[in-house]
């Protein structure tokens, strides 16, 4: 199991935006932001444990990744918890070869199960800066909706912010 360090200071450091689309009435959600980093290093923060539980989630959360097996028909879980020691806990399984091109999962919050989405993000280089992309589709809008009103917004810009520290150190250190 990995466990990620909880809160850490903010940079005061000019960040890109992430862009969420959720067109109405469509069970998707695309969401992209841009790095200043190569493919690779985003390929690495997302099927290394010890990599993941530093920047996935809310700042203020905590991770503890259970299992994450990084292969066609391989499962992953973790579970965040927050300042007042409650637990969510998540889970799927990787669809195909997961490699620097791009990663397919399944995503289900086991607060809500029964509730599967399928992810494929993508990392598209440019000049060493990578384009990520995740798409997400859901199995209904209304599921898709639900996730908009749980706070994902907030949570996926943060994470974005913690991964883009992240990739900065780790090409720093390269």
């Amino acid at each position: 199991m990995i466990r990620s360090p909880g809160k850490v200071r903010r940079k005061d450091r000019k960040m890109a935006k992430l862009q969420i689309i959720a067109e109405p009435g469509v069970p998707q959600i695309v969401s992209t932001r841009e790095f200043n980093a190569p493919r690779e290093l985003l390929f690495r923060a997302h099927t290394e444990p010890e990599l993941l539980a530093q920047w996935l989630g809310p700042r203020e959360y905590t991770m503890l990744v259970d299992r994450f097996d990084v292969r066609d028909g391989g499962t992953w879980r973790y579970i965040q918890r927050d300042t007042a020691g409650n637990e969510y806990g998540f889970h799927g399984v990787f669809h195909g070869t997961p490699s620097p091109d791009s990663i397919v999962q399944t995503f289900e919050f086991e607060g809500v199960p029964g509730h599967v989405s399928l992810q494929t993000l993508t990392f598209e280089e440019r000049g060493g800066r990578t384009l990520l992309r995740y798409n997400t589709v859901f199995q209904s809008v209304a599921d898709r909706d639900g996730m908009i009103q749980s706070g994902m917004e907030e949570g996926a810009a943060d994470s974005m912010e913690r991964l883009d520290e992240l990739v900065s150190r780790l090409a720093a250190e390269s």
